[in-house]
């Protein structure tokens, strides 16, 4: 069992860094693209593309006949989703919108880390997932390093406004992070073709509203590809992160996000190396280590549900009377008796203790 749950950390953590590293490297070509582009209609552009690249990739699986090993949206999940494409996917961005208008680009940088840490607080103290003290400070330490690397001089921060509503996005979207862990069992290509398509046609709608003009279709072309990439394969990748580490893990690994930026902006567009960016690089990757080696494990009790998701027959899935196919990776709805054992594991979709 020990190897089983070990390979689902290392699963988890893959999804997470990916995550990390796709939205990262997108930055760097979204600030390319804003010389041509409003930041809010670029902002819809990105989620258009992710919502409409992947609706077109799940249509092609479908027409093709690529079987599925993923869950399906059901109704019993709507509400969650709904819940959290409303606060990450058109609250937060409108905040954001009204914040940056009243607050210095210094001080948006370094508010803007708040997501992390709101994060995993929500995840910690009220949806009750399980961390201990060298979690917490792995976090704290990654997080230090993220307000180090978009550190820009002293912050001006003037009237509190303008900051509040930027910390009231980042809530928003750690809102958003923690809701759609309820969903993390599904097809994460659906959930987060569901939230590119609406985050995009809404923020559309902002940047038309406040006189936004449509560029050229080349940069409509290259936005849409990054952001089918950087939001939607990235998001996808994300979803399974918090399905197999939780949500405070799988945030703490997606802080590494502007990282990956900073080290593109230095390969391809020739940025230096400053004194910022090695303290963020030592910091980040002490708390990246206090994660790496975490060990969590205790007799715990698993109570009698059903649930579905892709899956494999392993000791947290014994159901029987299935062909033998079902050996491989599938999906279906399937009960789990009450169990009780002790062995390493990490908050899942079958360890919210």
């Amino acid at each position: 069992m020990k190897n089983v749950t070990l390979n689902s950390k290392w699963i988890g953590i893959s999804y997470a860094v990916f995550a990390a590293g796709l939205f990262g490297a997108s930055t760097p070509f979204a600030k390319f693209l804003l010389g041509a582009t409003e930041p809010v209609l670029l902002a819809a552009l990105l989620y258009l593309g992710s919502g409409i690249g992947l609706s077109i990739l799940l249509f092609v699986k479908r027409k093709f006949g690529a079987e599925t090993k993923e869950a399906n949206l059901k109704k019993q999940d709507l509400p969650w989703l709904a819940a959290a494409i409303a606060a990450g996917g058109i609250v937060a961005p409108i905040l954001l919108l009204f914040g940056l208008q009243m607050t210095a680009a210094s001080t948006a940088s370094l508010l803007l880390n708040l997501e992390g840490v709101l994060t995993a607080t929500l995840a910690w103290f009220v949806f009750k997932e399980n961390f201990d003290r060298r979690i917490a400070l792995g976090m704290l330490i990654i997080t230090i390093g993220g307000v180090i690397l978009s550190w820009a001089g002293k912050p001006e921060i003037g009237l509190p406004w303008g900051s509040m509503l930027i910390a009231g996005a980042c809530l928003m979207w750690a809102i958003d992070n923690n809701l759609t862990r309820k969903v993390s069992t599904v097809n994460p290509l659906q959930i987060a073709a569901l939230k590119g398509i609406i985050a995009g046609t809404v923020n559309l709608m902002i940047a038309l509203f406040i006189g936004a003009k449509l560029p050229d279709k080349s940069a409509t072309a290259i936005a849409s590809v990054v952001g089918f990439f950087g939001y939607g394969i990235s998001l996808s990748c994300f979803v399974l992160g918090l399905r197999y580490i939780g949500t405070a893990r799988t945030g703490a690994y997606f802080s590494l996000a502007p990282f990956v930026g900073a080290i593109i902006s230095i390969i391809f567009l020739g940025d230096s190396i400053g004194l910022a960016f090695v303290a963020a690089a030592v910091l980040m990757s002490l708390g990246v280590y206090l994660h790496l080696t975490e060990k969590h494990g205790h007799e715990h009790i698993h109570t009698s549900f059903e649930h579905e998701h892709g899956h494999a027959h392993d000791e947290h899935h014994r159901h029987e009377n299935l062909p033998e196919t079902a050996a491989e990776t599938h999906s279906h709805a399937h009960q789990h008796t009450t169990q009780k054992h002790e062995h390493e594991h990490f908050p899942d979709i079958h360890h919210q203790h």
